[in-house]
């Protein structure tokens, strides 16, 4: 029964047995005592140590105990078995719980009065405990987080001892309160425990519960039922092989397990029983007698079960899944096509062993429903198997499977047993045939098995195929199919059997084939043929007929078993060779009553065992491996390898020859396998490098990494603009990050190495740069025990510093994925850590952590529940896509796909190889040793090749013929490479890939051992690939690799793959998968041939192809045969001598001098883009010139690399063809040149020799037949590796689903993989939210394609983006200066402006800013002494507006994107305000300029109401505070501001809170009416005046004169209200603020210091309070109408002092005195240049400008928004015939009028010339506002309008009382003819014309009659109408002077509804 029985009875248990036996008898339905006797403890003895001990006493119990109990229907009670329900030998039957009554709570973790009783709830609530009870922890299997508080009276629980507890049970429910439960089990229905098992308190009452210091319940110790703590203690003694009783993986697990996981927790089961029961079943012989299939019980809750490493456990990885990912329930009587009924449950892959296999003894748990009811005599052993229960156990084996899911009411009991429905396996079955047959579960019941079930497989691979019924209306309709179109059974045997008959011999059934073939069949025939039940035998022989003998039917017509008997029968009867026997048999039961059901089972050898190991999981077949290893199995096998092919022995041979070398050893390199020289002159050898071959690292950026980059960066623009707040980038001024990789160390060092070249760590200014090569290990944290301790320190970083953006980048994310709760340890491995780290709660919140998943294979990260939104995946881009950024000269990634194109390039010698050689002799060992797992026989078998192709090529040539030629060739290749000419002793590096770590022990020391004693020790290495362990080297081969690198430091060791670049060497790779580590450029055969069909998920296989990958010449792949056939002298020189030659592939890369890969130049980096480099001498890290970043691919990357000259490589501009070659990049490494490249400093140092450049070849990866016809796709029917369910982790969510494509793009494929899969249980994302995770990305690209240093590149262009955000462009442009005023010596009080002084000094008419270097001069004295020539001019106006970055200071005005916590207030709403908190308010005024009422409307936020007055009512408003001009206080800000605002609600800097030191202040945002509602969402805290909906295509001079006019009335309304208060008019304050949307900084300028040597000058940032401050407090400044500051530029500081204040042009930011200016108005209708039309009129009215030089403003180039052109578009109206335009047809002229969609979309541009017409002309109208095509008529046309004046400074245009802008070709004469106003002393001035606009009374013509004009000069006079331009004409007189014609009238092109503008030309006579 699986226990060792000593046969002693222990009285100290007799009480409990037989108060167990009352109590059953009184719940008994039948009058029954059970027999005390069989229910007491039999303890075992300690275990003997001798294997054999173990059997006598299991058959005398097993067989006798388990006879009785059966037949005498009663089950042993073992109280043991109290703790652990997961007995090693026998799962518990199904308990059947009382269903709950009506009405109750049925909720986990809530009593049936529906009060909550879990510990997480109530912890802090007060519990009433009655005197006597204790509080308990129970645990329910249903919710196994939680812990259950009970009341429970201590006299029935146990003392420290684990003794003395009463019998029995008395507890409360502290829920509802309700007491005196009397029995546990009553109790535990009370509770919701759902029990599958007979309730025991001992097995659920957990813990005591504690008070914890804050007065909390909490978890306190285990109660101790029975010794628990003595039997821990002799159970880790008792055990022979720890690791087999260690806890299981997620896999084994079978889920999100509660339980503790380590060997040594007091977990849910025992260890002593876990040990016992895996020692136990060590046995060889037990299972025939003591180890048959039970019914599964149905068993909640997930246990730590005990592993038995031998067993073969029967899931495959696709299979047992109903249509929603989740394991169907299927009654042991049935499984049909249609709905699952309930009862069992499937395997799923990642169950684990132990509570449904093989178990000796029957149920060990007392059932009242199992009664000695059978109809026929039972057979002692005979147990029912359920029906779809995948089973298997090998010879000494005893494996079982828990069932985590949730308990299914009814289920289903042991049934009576016919004959029918068993099979006896028989006897020796294994070894007689040879073959252990499978069982693949297809429609109907499985027969019970019994006797030597450990020789049969039950396998549920095909099952999930035949289940189509079970498809949703939804599948159905994406997949194109209707309910009626699905497959009828007997449909589905005829598929099932075509399928099978067309299999080749070296293929087996695969899960996703059949299911493709399903689904053609129903597209293609729906309803499928009509085959009737008894056609289906017939026809089915008829389909195996042409199989040729591979496939058999066996009909029979009771039941499935009695095939399944026969075909077992006749297997066993003869020896193997006396019978042929078939791959498969379909059975079929032609039962009339439960219709057509069948099986398949699979007795090929090969298919059996291929099917079988398939079964396992990763971890379980290493584990296996391990088993056989360490209890001697494999000694047959081993005592087989000990002679050689010849028979000779191996050792004796091999001692023979190492006597006969004498201590000599073959010479290293430059010689031959039979030249020998002495060990200690070999040793001292070191190879001759020449200084020009010297191998140096440069670290590169490409473009593929760069695009990466940039596509990371968008996507996290992306997250932060969506509008979520869940990204907030303007916070961020830095940027830190932590790399986790999986537990390598040598992928650690490699990481780290990568950071180191990239400079990254200087570059985001984390390091120093004399520390970052240190401290760069500390940035990378591999997943292992200590992450935790690292993890803490890094989230504590993330919380201590909220303003650093920090990244979390989790590479090759895909390799564990185990959920936390199920992780554990496993084969040596922690599993579950990634999912603790990433997914912990505090990684999940951190608001200022980006998380990104770095994979290879992200399918296992692409599933239904994906954390990561499919909108934030990055996928590198396809070779096509970057096409454009690479030479034909460049190297390209060979990867995958291309391998498996690569075999149709018809080449000798291909590059994807299967060794056909060798799979025969797999196939002859296998057959030999049918016991042994075939990756022991696979392992044993190479290394045996290995060896004697070493001695084959020494000592023994006759060993050639039996060594395969691809194993002779690559050893060959080992030996002699480093001494052919050239090479200076570099060799190639062999690749072993041995999965079992000690497998690949055992063949590192074989080889070594035989390496040695050949006198090989000194040509190549053989080095261990472990993860756990760093790389070991022997000194001579480590100072051979500091030669080759020019290295001079002592203690310099090889850290990573990579630094092994030339060394021959072979590295056999162990682990479970490989991890990311990169390999070095003269890796150049990859042998995988131990990969075989236990890899069939697709992760799994191309994982390991991967290690393949690499960057090739991109020649490879235009022209392949030429490609990879001889390459020049190195091939020719390449000589080999055994049967293999066609197979050796030419030597690509045996030469040194020529392994190169292309110029810099050729790898997308042209030398003229790249800047100085140093030469770099050596490449050994700290000391060697590390070259970083290249960088500058082209101009436009120079901004993302910032990591430039101080660390270049060497100089390639001076060599364009010396080669970096590639750091080939796993998942985690960089596309960069590698420590292995071959790069030349400098051509000076080669002697004058030309590198040869060499092709570079892809590598030669052989692989098994298995994993070769899965990638090579093209055997017959074989699927795809593509096609295999993606990760072991995942499991298809539907039976059918549409075919992968293999030219899906990587998007796609993410997209199909998220529709058609699902996470297992035990996946880290199987419990995840519904909604992915907002700042986790992930980045996918193919295995060694350079992701490290993308995404390295990507956290330098974050970082910069983050400066650039903290930095604006600003306009960097000097103004035109005058050198008078330059040379003006600076007046003696430079801080305040004196009146009188600048009065006396002369306004600059000139508008110097560059915004007006396309706007006309204005006319001045000095205008003929211009500073420029116009042809410089000219050049001038054409440059495009220069910009400088600038860090933002402290008193930045910012955009809507600013947040911090100081202003948060200022601009965002607070968490209760509504935009209704905000009050609208009208205000009327009269304007005299517009000469009607003006209606303004104000938007007021309640916090701003104080600066307003309302009526007494408090609706009304009457006008906004002024202040007084006396008041003086530090932070009173007088004036109020006003910004004029278009289009930029979120652009425009309008938070000023900085800019005014947060001082309460005045600010007002004058905004268009449509825009209103735009304003008020992005600033409601903001006043708006809105503009009234007139203006609303008007320019900004109707802002400004709205302003103007309001501020005026404003003032007017204050003083009559201050004068009421006593206060004089004139103390009001006058002044108001105008400033724009674009000003961002404003400065002080101090003069340098007088020590100084130049005469420039400092600036400082100063706040705009400061300057506000400043001017308002200047002497009488009441006095000056405007006041301004000069515009920043660049060369501000480099300029001496010149004068501190002068009268010139004001704009951008004026200080503006309403009163004085109250007479001079903006032009309202104006869109350009009012600023300068304004103060041209302000200075001649003989008011004062004064610009304060001291400041100076910074104003932002803000790309969006403000006052842009408008898009000037035909006007689309239905117009009469008579005005159809010119040339058109009346269809095509409707066209237009009826306005094409696409003619809006996309109109022709329509040039300034066609902005005017003639008057009733038929040209076509245009929809823009007259006044703006007027002034874009006049810019560009003016040279028509004005001949005389185009640049002629001398003869200027005079335009009288307006300055428009008529072109920068022709300047302005500005005059005012205001009586009194200044105007320019016109007096000897000839004007080359006349530019009236919309002239007022003021103009008379006696005014025009004082000034001259050239003979020709032109007359152009603007005016609203046609008649107001007429009596323009005569009012002035003008006719007189001025010749007019007709054709000379022209009007704007607008339609009269739009009121055009008319003008008039004229000629002077």
């Amino acid at each position: 029964m699986g226990n060792s029985y000593a046969g002693q009875l222990k009285s100290a248990r007799f009480e409990e047995a037989l108060h167990n036996s009352i109590e059953a008898s009184l719940r008994s339905s039948t009058g029954d005592p059970q027999p005390i006797f069989t229910q007491l403890y039999l303890e075992p003895e300690p275990y003997p140590g001798n294997l054999d001990d173990v059997k006598p006493k299991a058959d005398l119990n097993g067989g006798e105990l388990a006879g009785h109990d059966l037949l005498n229907g009663h089950s042993s009670n073992e109280p043991e078995d109290d703790d652990d329900d997961s007995d090693g030998s026998s799962p518990p039957l199904p308990y059947l719980q009382t269903p709950a009554p009506d009405g109750c709570c049925t909720l986990d973790g809530f009593c049936q009065a529906g009060k909550d009783l879990r510990l997480v709830s109530i912890a802090t609530e007060p519990i009433e405990v009655p005197t006597g009870f204790e509080l308990v922890g129970a645990k329910s299997p249903s919710a196994p987080e939680h812990i259950l508080v009970c009341a429970v009276d201590r006299r029935f629980l146990p003392d420290e001892n684990g003794k003395n507890a009463l019998l029995g049970f008395s507890g409360n429910c502290v829920g509802c309160g309700e007491k005196g439960f009397r029995y546990f089990t009553e109790f535990s229905n009370h509770i919701n425990l759902k029990l599958s098992t007979q309730p025991k308190k001992q097995k659920h009452l957990k813990y005591y519960l504690m008070k914890n210091s804050q007065g909390a319940l909490c978890k306190g110790p285990l109660i101790c039922w029975k010794d628990c703590k003595a039997r821990q203690f002799s159970s880790s003694a008792s055990t022979s092989k720890p690791s087999s009783s260690s806890s299981l993986s997620g896999k084994e697990n079978g889920g999100a397990s509660g339980n503790s996981s380590s060997p040594f927790s007091l977990s849910d089961s025992p260890p002593n029983r876990s040990a016992q029961a895996s020692t136990v079943f060590f046995g060889q012989d037990l299972s025939r007698d003591c180890s048959f299939l039970k019914p599964l019980a149905s068993t909640p809750g997930n246990k730590t079960l005990p592993i038995v490493p031998t067993a073969l456990r029967v899931n495959a990885p696709t299979n047992g899944l109903g249509v929603d990912g989740r394991p169907p329930l299927l009654s042991p009587s049935q499984v049909s096509l249609g709905p699952p009924s309930q009862g069992y449950r499937t395997v799923e892959l990642g169950d684990s062993p132990g509570s449904s296999a093989m178990n000796s003894g029957p149920p060990k748990k007392r059932h009242r429903s199992w009664h000695p009811s059978a109809l026929v005599p039972v057979p002692p052993t005979a147990v029912p198997v359920p029906a779809i229960r995948p089973i298997v156990c090998s010879p000494g084996s005893v494996l079982g499977v828990p069932s985590p899911q949730p308990p299914v009411p009814g289920v289903v009991q042991p049934q009576p047993v016919t004959v029918g429905e068993t099979v006896i396996v028989p006897d020796n079955l294994l070894n007689i045939s040879g073959v252990r047959p499978v069982i693949l579960i297809g429609h109907g019941t499985l027969p019970y098995f019994y006797g030597n079930v450990g020789d049969v497989v039950v396998s549920p691979l095909l099952v999930s195929c035949y289940k189509n019924s079970q498809l949703t209306e939804k599948t159905l309709e994406t997949l194109g199919l209707s309910s009626s179109q699905l497959l009828n059974v007997e449909t589905m045997i005829l598929l099932t059997l075509q399928y099978l008959a067309r299999l080749g011999s070296e293929q087996i059934p695969l899960r996703e084939e059949l299911e493709q073939i399903v689904l053609k069949a129903m597209l293609s025939c729906p309803g499928g043929p009509a085959v009737s039940p008894a056609q289906l035998p017939w026809l089915a022989r008829l389909e195996a007929s042409v199989s040729g003998g591979h496939v058999q039917v066996v009909v029979t017509h009771n039941t499935l078993g009695e095939g399944i008997s026969e075909s077992l029968r006749s297997l066993s009867e003869g020896p193997p060779h006396q019978q042929c026997l078939p791959t498969y048999v379909l059975i079929i039961c032609a039962s009339k009553i439960s219709g057509n059901e069948f099986c398949v089972l699979v007795l090929g050898k090969y298919q059996a065992r291929a099917l079988a190991e398939g079964m396992l999981t990763t971890n379980e077949f290493l584990k296996e491996i391990s088993y056989e290893l360490i209890t001697g199995k494999v000694s047959v096998l081993a005592s087989h390898f000990k002679t050689t092919s010849l028979g000779d022995n191996l050792d004796k041979q091999l001692v023979r020859y190492q006597r006969r070398r004498k201590g000599q050893v073959i010479q290293p390199y430059q010689g031959d396998v039979t030249d020998h020289i002495h060990s200690q002159e070999a040793a001292s050898m070191s190879p001759h490098t020449d200084r020009a071959e010297l191998i140096n690292k440069v670290f590169q950026i490409f473009p593929a990494q760069l695009c990466v980059a940039r596509s990371l960066l968008s996507q996290v623009c992306a997250i932060a603009d969506s509008g979520t707040q869940n990204l907030d980038l303007g916070r961020f001024c830095k940027v830190d990050f932590l790399i986790l990789v999986p537990p390598s160390h040598v992928l650690v060092h490699q990481t780290a190495q990568r950071i180191r070249q990239s400079g990254v760590l200087v570059d985001l200014g984390i390091e120093d740069a004399s520390v970052a090569h240190q401290k760069s290990d500390k940035y990378v944290v591999r997943l292992d025990a200590d992450i935790h301790a690292k993890m803490e320190a890094f989230m504590r970083k993330v919380k201590q510093n909220p303003y650093t953006l920090f990244v979390l980048i989790h590479d090759n994310s895909h390799v564990d994925l185990t959920s936390a709760l199920s992780g554990s340890v496993c084969h040596g491995e922690l599993q579950g850590l990634a999912d603790r780290v990433v997914n912990c709660q505090e990684v999940l919140g951190a608001l200022n952590l980006l998380v990104l998943q770095v994979s290879c294979f992200p399918y296992t990260l692409q599933t239904h529940q994906s954390r990561i939104s499919v909108h934030n995946e990055v996928h590198w881009p396809s070779r096509e896509s970057l096409q454009g950024e690479q030479s034909p000269h460049d190297l390209a990634y060979f990867g995958l796909s291309d391998y498996s194109s690569s075999l149709q390039w018809g080449v000798a010698s291909p590059i994807l190889r299967c060794d056909d050689a060798f799979e025969k002799m797999v196939q002859t060992l296998l057959q030999r040793h049918p016991h042994l797992h075939s990756m022991v026989i696979r392992s044993y078998l190479l290394i045996q090749q290995y060896t004697e192709a070493m001695m084959a090529l020494t000592s023994s040539p006759s060993l050639r013929d039996h060594i395969t030629p691809e194993t002779l060739a690559m050893v060959e290749d080992l030996i002699n490479a480093p001494s052919r000419e050239g090479s200076q002793g570099q060799g190639h590096m062999l690749l072993v890939r041995v999965p079992s770590l000690q497998l690949a022990m055992l063949a590192k020391e074989r080889l070594e051992d035989v390496r040695d004693k050949l006198g090989l020790q000194l040509c190549f290495a053989v080095l261990l690939g472990s993860p756990a362990s760093e790389l070991t080297l022997s000194r001579h081969f480590t100072s051979r690799l500091k030669a080759w690198r020019g290295c001079e430091q002592e203690d310099w060791v090889p850290r990573t793959y990579e630094d092994l670049e030339g060394l021959s060497c072979i590295v056999i790779l162990t682990g479970k998968d490989p991890l990311g580590e990169t390999f070095p450029r003269s890796l150049k055969y990859s042998d995988l041939r131990l990969i075989d069909s236990s890899y069939l998920t697709r992760t799994a296989l191309e994982q390991e192809v991967g290690l393949a990958c690499t960057y090739v010449s991109s020649g490879v792949f235009q022209d392949p045969k030429k490609g990879l056939t001889a390459r020049g002298s190195d091939a020719e020189k390449a000589t080999t001598t055994n049967d293999g030659d066609e197979l050796e592939r030419p030597h690509s890369n045996g030469s040194a001098a020529t392994r190169t890969s292309g110029s810099l130049a050729e790898n997308g980096v042209s030398s003229s883009d790249l800047m100085d480099q140093k030469p770099s001498t050596s490449s050994c890290p700290p000391e060697g010139g590390v070259a970083s970043d290249v960088g500058a691919l082209t101009q436009g990357f120079k901004q993302e690399c910032d990591s430039f000259a101080s660390q270049m490589a060497s100089n390639p501009a001076k060599a364009p063809n010396a080669p970096p070659s590639f750091y080939s990049g796993s998942s985690s490494s960089s596309l960069s040149p590698s420590s292995s490249s071959t790069q030349r400093p400098s051509q000076s140092t080669q002697s004058g020799r030309a590198p040869k450049p060499v092709r570079v070849a892809p590598r030669t990866a052989i692989m098994s037949r298995a994993a070769y016809n899965l990638l090579s796709g093209d055997s017959g029917s074989q699927l795809h590796s593509y096609s295999l369910l993606p990760h072991a982790d995942v499991s298809w969510n539907s039976p059918l689903r549409p075919p992968i494509s293999e030219t899906l793009l990587r998007e796609e494929q993410s997209l199909y993989y998220r529709r058609w899969t699902v996470a297992r249980q035990h996946h880290a994302d199987y419990g995840a939210p519904p909604d992915p995770h907002p700042r986790r990305l992930l980045l996918s690209g193919p295995p060694q394609v350079g992701k490290t240093g993308a995404y390295l590149q990507f956290l330098r262009i974050l970082f910069r983006m983050l400066i650039r955000l903290l930095e604006v462009d600003v306009y960097d442009e000097e103004d035109v200066e005058d050198e008078e005023a330059a040379d003006a010596a600076a007046p003696a009080n430079s801080q305040w402006p004196d009146i009188e002084e600048v009065r006396q000094l002369p306004f600059d008419l000139y508008p110097r800013d560059f915004k007006f270097r396309k706007a006309s001069p204005v006319y001045s004295d000095g205008m003929a002494r211009a500073t420029k020539d116009i042809k410089q001019e000219a050049g001038y106006q054409k440059r495009k507006r220069e910009t400088r970055s600038i860090r933002l200071s402290r008193f930045a005005a910012h955009n809507a994107f600013h947040h911090c916590e100081q202003c948060h207030q200022y601009c965002e709403p607070g968490p209760a305000s509504q935009l209704s908190e905000c009050t609208l308010h009208t205000f009327t005024f009269c304007s005299s300029m517009l000469g009607e009422e003006v209606q303004l409307q104000f938007v007021i936020p309640k916090a701003k109401e104080q600066h307003f007055v309302f009526s007494q009512q408090g609706s009304h408003l009457e006008s906004m505070r002024l202040p007084l001009v006396s008041l003086k206080a530090p932070d009173l800000i007088k004036s109020p501001i006003f910004t004029p605002t278009t289009g930029r609600q979120e652009h425009g800097l309008l938070n000023i809170y900085h800019a005014m030191e947060g001082v309460s202040h005045l600010h007002v945002l004058v905004v268009k009416q449509f825009e209103m509602a735009l304003y008020r969402k992005y600033w409601p805290n903001h006043i708006l005046l809105v503009l009234p909906a007139m203006f609303n295509n008007s320019g900004v001079g109707a802002a400004r004169f709205m302003i103007k006019e309001l501020s005026y009335h404003n003032l007017e309304l204050e003083r009559n209200r201050l004068e009421e208060q006593g206060v004089k008019r004139q103390d009001v304050w006058p002044f108001i603020v105008m400033m724009d949307d674009s000003c961002v900084l404003w400065n002080a300028q101090q003069p340098a210091d007088a020590s100084a040597s130049e005469g420039g000058s400092t600036l400082t940032n100063v706040s705009l309070k400061a300057v506000l401050q400043h001017m308002e407090s200047a002497p009488k400044v009441s006095l000056y109408a405007m006041c301004g500051t000069r515009k920043w530029s660049s060369g501000l500081a480099r300029r001496p002092g010149g004068q501190p204040f002068s009268r010139a042009h004001l704009h951008d930011f004026i200080l503006l005195n309403v009163d004085l200016t109250q007479n001079v108005q903006y032009d309202l209708n104006r869109y350009s240049c009012e600023e300068v039309d304004f103060n041209l009129r302000v200075n001649s009215s003989g008011l004062l400008l004064c610009r304060f030089n001291c400041f100076s403003l910074m104003k932002k180039h803000i790309p969006v928004g403000g006052n842009q052109d408008f898009v000037v578009k035909p006007k689309l109206m239905v117009r009469s015939s008579a005005l159809w335009p010119r040339g058109r047809s009346r269809s095509s002229r409707l066209h237009v009028g009826s306005s094409s969609r696409q003619d809006m979309e996309n109109p022709a541009p329509i040039s300034p010339s066609q902005y005017v017409c003639a008057p009733d002309s038929e040209q076509t109208l245009l929809d823009a506002p007259a006044q703006f095509l007027l002034e874009k008529f006049l810019q560009s046309c003016s040279h028509r309008l004005f001949p005389k004046a185009v640049q002629n400074r001398n003869n200027p245009v005079l335009s009288v009382d307006s300055y428009l802008n008529i072109s920068p070709e022709i300047a302005v004469c500005y005059i005012n003819s205001r009586p009194h106003s200044t105007n320019l002393n016109h007096q000897g001035l000839v004007f080359s014309g006349l530019l009236l606009y919309l002239c007022d009374s003021f103009v008379v013509s006696g005014l025009l009659k004082k000034f001259r004009f050239l003979k020709g000069a032109t007359l152009c006079v603007i005016c609203q109408d046609r008649s107001s331009l007429r009596q323009t004409i005569v009012r002035l007189e003008l006719e007189d002077e001025w010749q007019f014609r007709l054709r000379d009238e022209f009007q704007t092109a607008n339609c009269s509804e739009d009121r055009p503008l008319y003008f008039l030309t004229g000629r002077h006579v």
